[in-house]
């Protein structure tokens, strides 16, 4: 190697690897500046030194492309969090999901939402919006007993306040003992309002739950023994209070048949129909719910999209 190029090797070096100033490198080269600078210039020219620019932005662009081109979906979301710490990634999404509603929600819109610790957290970073006549509707039923609080009553409150309307609430359980206690119910004409309000709605807003021991609908004991082995066996999630295979399909028809609320079909015809979920926990339930084509737009995080893409290969 001739004494030129060792002396560009080493001023690559000292510059980019070693943050030396030109100055001092030209000092400890013994030579000029300017030098320094035709040194630099040249290697990078000659490819000794390469420079790579790593956009995150630009990748996630590319993972959301990939999505949504996977599932059909007009719109994915991905954020960068922090951690993958459970409470971190939904703060993340839900500052994410709050940030969309705002763009897209507008006048005579009627906003349909879910319950649980996710869409607490978009509700509470629903920024205040001047829109006329817009409505807010609870989707499903809640729980009637649970030592964890699902936000229910709050998250609805909370979307009302952020558009400037009183929220519709639907406070009956989101499952009840037998299918024509269920029908008896939904005939009511006080409740019956508020559930067609829902299928009315244009926008819904939702995330997924994961049928494991600390789910609050498995503690609830809403379930039958042989449901919940089935839910167990085949169930990879539930939106809405309602079970889904890994495909999407309702994977226990009797107990769906139990279930107070939205219809998961009805979901596909919304202008849009938010997943808002993440985490490692989720993956297989999200995956599940846009196998069914249940969303049209998902609000994630990195890891949790990257995982949904190593699923589909």
């Amino acid at each position: 190697m001739s004494e030129k190029i060792e002396k560009m090797v080493e001023a690559a070096r000292l510059y980019y690897q070693m943050d030396y100033s030109q100055q001092d490198i030209a000092r400890l080269l013994g030579v000029s500046r300017p030098t320094v600078s035709r040194f630099l210039q040249q290697a990078k020219t000659e490819g000794i030194v390469q420079i790579t620019i790593h956009d995150p932005q630009e990748n996630h662009d590319r993972i959301c492309r990939r999505l949504e081109e996977t599932f059909g979906l007009n719109r994915v979301i991905v954020v960068s969090t922090p951690s993958h710490d459970d409470a971190v990634v939904k703060k993340y999404i839900g500052e994410a999901a709050a940030a969309h509603l705002y763009e897209i929600v507008k006048a005579g819109d009627t906003i349909a939402v879910t319950w649980g610790t996710t869409l607490y957290e978009v509700a509470q970073r629903l920024p205040m919006k001047s829109v006329k006549d817009v409505r807010v509707v609870q989707l499903n039923g809640g729980l009637s007993y649970s030592e964890t609080n699902t936000y229910a009553s709050e998250i609805v409150h909370l979307f009302g306040g952020a558009f400037n309307t009183p929220p519709h609430l639907l406070p009956l359980p989101a499952i009840v003992d037998e299918p024509f206690v269920r029908r008896a119910i939904e005939a009511d004409r006080h409740i019956s309002k508020i559930l067609e309000i829902g299928r009315e709605a244009n926008i819904a807003v939702f995330t997924v739950g994961v049928p494991t021991v600390d789910s609050v609908l498995v503690q609830a004991q809403y379930l039958r023994p042989e449901e919940l082995e089935t839910v167990h066996r085949a169930g990879k999630g539930d939106i809405c209070s309602r079970f889904i295979d890994i495909d999407g399909d309702i994977c226990n028809e009797e107990l769906d048949a139990r279930t107070i609320g939205i219809r998961l079909e009805e979901l596909r015809s919304k202008e849009h129909s938010i997943l808002v979920a993440g985490g490692i926990k989720k993956v297989e339930a999200m995956y599940a719910a846009m196998r069914g084509g249940y969303p049209n737009t998902v609000v994630t995080d990195s890891f949790t999209a990257r995982q949904l893409l190593e699923i589909v290969g």
